[in-house]
């Protein structure tokens, strides 16, 4: 059922184009790469590109799922580019980025999902800035462990894979994953040892006893870091907001995570995936 309420005034955005805005627009044109901020329409792309810094998305900007709330757009991919993770490189080391966020769309329409292309984006990024921490949001390869290792054996600082929403609701939005699915790939890649962060967007129909449970569920795993923000419907194809979290809510939910025993929690109705990602150091 759509919110009929208005858009409350801590959701809304102070648009900012300087300098540093207009430089990662000319950065990210002349490498011709993606990101994440403009292709999922992230309310806090201006803020994040006037400090100078954005979220790469390879893989191209065609998903092959159809997640109920996501505005990248779905259809058949037809092509990857293999010289793309050197061009990341390339921006990266242009915009003098300290902490590199890589994301994807999904390619399951590859045998290994893409993992090649994150490991390689990895390697050179690494071999360009060497001073760079990189964190990656990948999706879950299907579970399928042989791609997970080519990301795991290429050692990104932090391993981001996003469980979205609660399990009763998986159905309707994120209708190709499975809630198990990634848990499991995020317990596997902290048995290697990696640092694990997942988020989840609230606000889509889930209740706050879910949210709490689903934290449980994490912490089960030992997943180390932890976003919350809140929901916003793109367009009007896809799921309603359901309703408004207050900041009070999102505070409530942090505490209980420390509590929990979450190393770092950013909880907020803006919070997104990579939203002051550079903070996010557990180490």
């Amino acid at each position: 059922m759509q919110i009929k309420e208005k858009r409350p005034d801590w959701l809304r955005i102070k648009l900012q184009v300087n300098e540093s805005f207009m430089n990662v627009r000319k950065i990210v044109d002349s490498h011709k790469l993606h990101t994440v901020c403009e292709e999922a329409r992230c309310p806090n792309m201006s803020e994040c590109w006037s400090r100078g810094t954005a979220t790469f998305m390879i893989l191209g900007d065609v998903c092959t799922r159809s997640c109920g709330f996501c505005a990248v757009k779905t259809g058949k991919p037809t092509w990857f580019d293999l010289e793309e993770p050197k061009r990341v490189a390339q921006a990266v080391k242009l915009m003098g980025i300290k902490h590199a966020v890589i994301t994807s769309v999904n390619r399951d329409d590859l045998k290994d999902g893409g993992a090649w292309i994150f490991a390689e984006t990895i390697r050179e990024i690494r071999k360009l800035v060497p001073e760079c921490r990189v964190e990656v949001l990948i999706p879950d390869f299907k579970g399928d462990e042989s791609a997970l290792d080519l990301v795991i054996e290429a050692k990104p600082d932090i391993l981001n894979h996003n469980v979205e929403t609660v399990p009763r609701l998986y159905k309707i939005v994120r209708p190709q994953a499975k809630y198990e699915r990634s848990l499991k790939v995020l317990d596997y890649c902290k048995k290697h040892g990696l640092v694990t962060k997942t988020g989840m967007m609230l606000g889509i129909g889930e209740r706050t006893d879910e949210v709490i449970e689903v934290m449980r569920d994490l912490r089960a795993i030992d997943v180390d870091i932890l976003t919350l923000g809140q929901y916003l419907q793109p367009t009007k194809e896809h799921l309603p907001v359901d309703r408004y979290v207050s900041p009070e809510e999102f505070e409530m939910l942090k505490r209980i995570g420390l509590e929990m025993g979450f190393k770092y929690v950013e909880s907020g109705p803006l919070v997104r995936s990579s939203y002051h990602a550079e903070s996010h150091i557990v180490w």
